[in-house]
């Protein structure tokens, strides 16, 4: 039997080693990709989460052997869309964070809802972000970075002209 082949950060590739191994150790010890970080290892903190198929998951509960056809993106990736870069930097402008072990799958998870709902509600936000815990600051600011990003993107789309008001925005 063949290893699985998928696509990782754009690139083809097969799975070398175990099926067995979960991706969070495929990418971090086949691949040298360190966003995605170990944390729980049960699939409950998010500091792990990659892009599967478009999709947040964790990769500590994605097996080798479910990879096959699959499109991975790591925060590692440069060419991550524009969504990522928006997020990534609405984060930093708000102060999200303070160790950033957290951040990479903040990122992911956001940008995945907002290339796919743009016009998310701050609800849908709390939700997306609801398998991502940071363990050093307030999520107050995490929030505010998410309707930054959302307000820049739809900025940069054209689609609403000026930014939405936010009648709950954090302060």
């Amino acid at each position: 039997m063949s290893p699985p082949r998928f696509r990782l950060n754009g690139c083809d590739r097969a799975l070398s080693g175990s099926p067995d191994r979960s991706l969070l150790d495929i990418l971090r010890e086949d691949h040298g990709l360190m966003a995605a970080k170990p944390g729980c290892r049960i699939g409950r903190c998010g500091a792990c989460t990659v892009l599967m198929d478009g999709r947040p998951v964790t990769a500590c509960l994605v097996m080798g052997y479910r990879l096959e056809g699959a499109e991975i993106l790591t925060a590692d990736c440069a060419e991550a869309g524009p969504e990522v870069a928006v997020v990534r930097a609405a984060l930093i402008d708000e102060n999200a964070f303070q160790c950033g072990y957290c951040a990479s799958g903040f990122v992911l998870a956001l940008a995945s809802l907002l290339g796919r709902a743009p016009e998310a509600g701050e609800a849908e936000i709390r939700a997306a972000l609801s398998g991502n815990l940071c363990r050093c600051t307030g999520y107050a600011s995490i929030l505010r970075a998410a309707l930054t990003a959302q307000d820049r993107l739809r900025a940069a789309r054209g689609s609403a002209g000026a930014a939405r008001p936010h009648a709950t925005r954090p302060g």
